[in-house]
């Protein structure tokens, strides 16, 4: 969620991003700056009504006290009539306060001046490369004949089970999740992260907080009955961690790893990207997730950049860092790095990896603070975090 300050004063810098970003109307603006002068207007009047209340009571004692039972009378008649002007008013504040926030969550997150202006993933900008790409003396295979030629995963059989898109890992296939699975959370652990475990369902308030609600219904799955949403990635369940829970500025950073399975409808998905594992509704993956201070966090993200590029090179694996264009960034972030590696089987480059800093937007819409050096009122911190891998 954005300052209600920055909408107040430079609403033009929020119209931008959303034009950048291809999210939403600018529109929108309007409507909530709209919405939020009447709750200040009924805001006002209510504080007004508040205030003469407080002062008819006050009258009220004194002029019993001096025998005018009259005008005691008439007063109190006056506190009754003010008593419901102050509840007419409280319901009409809350209800504009209750639409305003709610439109707020419809705000994208501002780009940082680094990030490429752009308008499709075509304007992405290849910040890096390394390694160099493998030729083969041969024919290279794509990874869903190997995986059928060796036996390493069943899409029919998690299909029967499930559904497609869940696939069952076996032996040899198996055993490499797991081998990478404790490999990440390993070297994260050497790097400073610590390992937590976290739940694979969460709340609406935890997917509210991240950015998933009221953005990406469509692209989780929802436990109906109980209210809860199977994750999509451990960023949700990690960075909900702290939700509403102040901290004191010795703690900063804080780093955690976390595996967890990942559910993902994927609606709209289609075509030769989603052939064999380039595209599942369940996958595994180990994530980094940082709450650092404001000023640090720009610097964080480029060490949390380079955690991910470690275990791809030590993996030995060819690839590129994309700084991530203003279309093909996302709601919740202020600048966002891909790492992709090349695929000789099907000669294109695949994401492995996303570097996010979302700055202060999640922590403001989960309420995590911090109390600054010296005393004052508690801050937001900035939250990041990166598939690693």
């Amino acid at each position: 969620m954005l300052d209600i300050t920055l909408l107040r004063t430079e609403p033009d810098i929020i119209r931008r991003a959303m034009e950048v970003k291809g999210i939403g109307s600018p529109s929108l603006v309007d409507e909530v700056i709209e919405i939020d002068q009447a709750w200040r207007a009924a805001q006002t009047q209510l504080e007004e009504a508040q205030r003469e209340l407080n002062s008819a009571s006050k009258e009220i004692g004194r002029l019993f006290g001096t025998g005018q039972k009259e005008e005691a009378q008439a007063m109190i008649k006056r506190s009754g009539e003010l008593k419901q002007t102050v509840s007419d008013l409280g319901d009409s504040a809350g209800a504009l306060s209750t639409k305003r926030d709610r439109l707020m969550l419809e705000l994208p997150n501002i780009p940082h001046e680094s990030v490429p202006i752009g308008a499709s993933p075509a304007d992405n900008v290849v910040a890096f490369e390394w390694g160099e790409k493998r030729t083969l003396a041969f024919e290279a295979k794509p990874h869903w004949e190997l995986i059928d030629q060796h036996g390493l995963v069943s899409f029919e059989q998690g299909a029967k089970v499930t559904g497609a898109g869940f696939p069952f890992y076996l032996g040899a296939g198996a055993k490499l999740q797991r081998a990478l699975i404790n490999y990440f959370l390993d070297q994260a652990g050497e790097r400073g992260y610590m390992e937590v475990q976290p739940p694979i369902v969460v709340n609406a308030d935890s997917a509210t907080a991240t950015g998933q609600l009221p953005d990406k219904e469509d692209m989780m799955y929802e436990v109906v009955r109980d209210g809860l949403y199977l994750i999509p990635t451990a960023e949700v369940p990690v960075t909900n961690y702290l939700r509403a829970e102040i901290l004191d500025h010795e703690q900063l950073p804080i780093q955690y790893a976390a595996y967890s399975p990942c559910f993902r409808r994927e609606a709209g998905s289609y075509g030769k990207d989603v052939r064999g594992l380039n595209r599942l509704h369940q996958f595994d993956k180990v994530e980094l997730v940082m709450y650092v201070h404001p000023s640090d966090s720009y610097a964080a993200i480029e060490r949390l950049r380079e955690d991910a590029e470690r275990l791809i090179q030590a993996l030995g694996l060819a690839y590129r860092r994309l700084s991530m264009c203003t279309a093909d960034m996302g709601f919740t972030q202020s600048k966002k790095y891909d790492l992709e590696v090349w695929s000789p089987g099907q000669e294109r480059w695949l994401e492995v990896s996303s570097v996010s800093n979302f700055e202060a937007f999640q922590a403001r819409r989960a309420d995590i603070r911090f109390r600054p050096d010296g005393g004052g009122r508690p801050e937001f911190v900035h939250t990041l975090n990166g598939s690693g891998l």
